[in-house]
């Protein structure tokens, strides 16, 4: 028996619990496998899914929390893979905790199912951060395709680490792992044993789901668990912490990254030139070259790049170089490489006013960094959603002097409208209603607002789950909302 086979063997019945996009995933992982899973949740339309993607699992519906704990106890798992959508306070990981069952995450189940497959080493580049880390992920990814490794950027960004992780012995399986990680996928996850690791930055968000900040910030620590080779810090002091008090693995170094001029054992910046001194041996007297910011243009729309994007480029830099990169690759990547959606788009220009849509700025740090591109008075900021427990406050304070007026969209509008008042900034609320009528009316709000050179920012600081289905749904609409307005002018 192989070293896999035996260890799905070990496994007995695994429950999983939740059966979104991941639960289902390991649930065809671990029935092709050979295991025998129960699958629980409480959405019916997500256990049929279920039935039909993994028919040899066993999957229950449960009426509700109760109902979903009392299952869970009575399956009598030697194992638990969760979701990452359920927090560790709710009543089922309250029951399986008190009961004494194992939790992990489909990240450490696809670790383990790795280290037991035929290709144990393939190095995992992992990427966490509150902000910044869909574009480090995805660059990462394309440094080590022009390298000449098959890579795929699998986590968080959107295809399961555990399908991937189940097909590395294949011929055509991947060579390189870019992995970008949430806090709740961190949560549930042992010595992570990553090649090169980093966490981008660190700022309140998703305290509903963790608890505190020293929860959340303990989860994003995970990442540096067991690095092989490179603990990457960044500017962020509370990341070069976590590198200092992380377990990695011995022979690991730690790397920074920084916005000035790079010490050694560091990446940085020298006037307008992206330098290495962490990857050359001569690193204690020398410096090379990697990138300008000229190579930067297409990501920056031919402005000075923003002191975020310069780091998630040297961050992705960095774990690319400790996976054997030629730096000489860097510049080429840099140039052809292309932000995604939602991420500080231009979706137009009418009337002498732009129209960005940033809807991807799901918490205070992210639109922090967006408004800090926009010169003082001129912005009108569509601002709100779900906070996700995070005290707007603070931010509306800082970012005041930037802005031109507001508008607030989100079921809940009354603290953030109070709030932008007292700071004397010109605000109006938008009407809950569907998607589109929101989008709609915000979009309008905004336009009457703006004045010729004014930039109107979608940058909400906030999740969109309490109007819309997604960030990608609220930034879609806005910019067809822009649209129409110009065509009926």
């Amino acid at each position: 028996m192989s070293e896999l086979a035996e260890y799905v063997s070990s496994l007995s019945r695994p429950l999983v619990l939740g059966l979104g996009t991941t639960g289902v995933a390991v649930l065809e992982v671990l029935s092709t496998l050979g295991a025998h899973p129960i699958g629980l949740d409480t959405s019916e339309e997500a256990v049929e899914r279920a039935r039909a993607a993994a028919p040899r699992a066993q999957v229950q519906l449960a009426s509700d929390a109760a109902d979903l704990a009392a299952r869970a106890i009575a399956a009598a798992p030697r194992l638990v893979i969760t979701s990452p959508g359920i927090a560790p306070h709710t009543p089922v990981r309250l029951a399986l905790a008190e009961a004494g069952v194992p939790v992990i995450s489909e990240i450490e189940l696809a670790r383990r199912l790795q280290e037991a497959g035929s290709r144990p080493d393939t190095p995992w580049l992992a990427i966490t951060g509150t902000n910044g880390k869909t574009t480090t992920v995805r660059l990462t990814a394309a440094l080590l395709e022009s390298a000449g490794l098959r890579t795929v950027a699998v986590g968080n960004v959107g295809t399961p680490l555990i399908r991937v992780a189940a097909e590395l012995g294949s011929a055509t399986g991947a060579q390189a792992l870019a992995l970008e990680l949430s806090s709740f996928q961190l949560q549930d996850t042992g010595r992570l044993g990553a090649l090169g690791s980093v966490c981008l930055n660190l700022a309140p968000d998703h305290l509903d789901w963790h608890g505190s900040l020293e929860h959340y910030r303990a989860a994003k620590a995970r990442v540096y668990e067991g690095t092989r080779a490179a603990a990457i810090y960044t500017p962020d002091p509370a990341t070069r912490a976590m590198v200092e008090e992380a377990d990695v693995a011995e022979g690991a170094r730690a790397i920074g990254v920084t916005l000035g001029v790079p010490g050694p054992s560091e990446l940085g910046v020298v006037e307008d030139i992206l330098v290495d001194r962490a990857f050359l041996d001569a690193r204690h007297r020398e410096a090379r070259q990697l990138a300008t910011f000229a190579d930067l243009s297409g990501l920056s729309g031919g402005e000075v790049p923003a002191g975020h994007l310069v780091v998630d480029v040297l961050a992705a830099t960095a774990l690319a170089l400790s996976a054997g990169l030629d730096p000489q690759s860097v510049a080429p990547v840099l140039r052809s490489f292309q932000l995604d959606s939602h991420r500080g788009q231009v979706v137009a220009v009418s009337g002498g006013v732009t129209y960005v849509d940033n809807s991807k700025a799901t918490n205070p740090h992210a639109a922090r960094a967006a408004l800090a591109g926009v010169a003082p008075g001129t912005a009108v900021w569509i601002v709100g959603g779900d906070t996700k427990g995070t005290d707007l406050t603070p931010l509306v304070a800082e970012v005041a002097g930037r802005l031109r007026g507001a508008v607030v969209i989100g079921k809940e509008t009354t603290a953030l409208v109070g709030a932008l008042e007292r700071n004397g900034v010109d605000c109006q609320a938008v009407p809950h209603g569907s998607p589109e009528a929101v989008s709609r009316e915000a979009a309008a709000r905004a336009a009457r607002m703006a004045q010729p050179g004014d930039t109107v920012l979608l940058a909400p600081a906030a999740a969109s789950w309490d109007q819309f289905s997604s960030y990608g749904q609220r930034g879609d609409l806005f910019a067809a909302a822009v649209h129409e307005m110009g065509e009926t002018r």
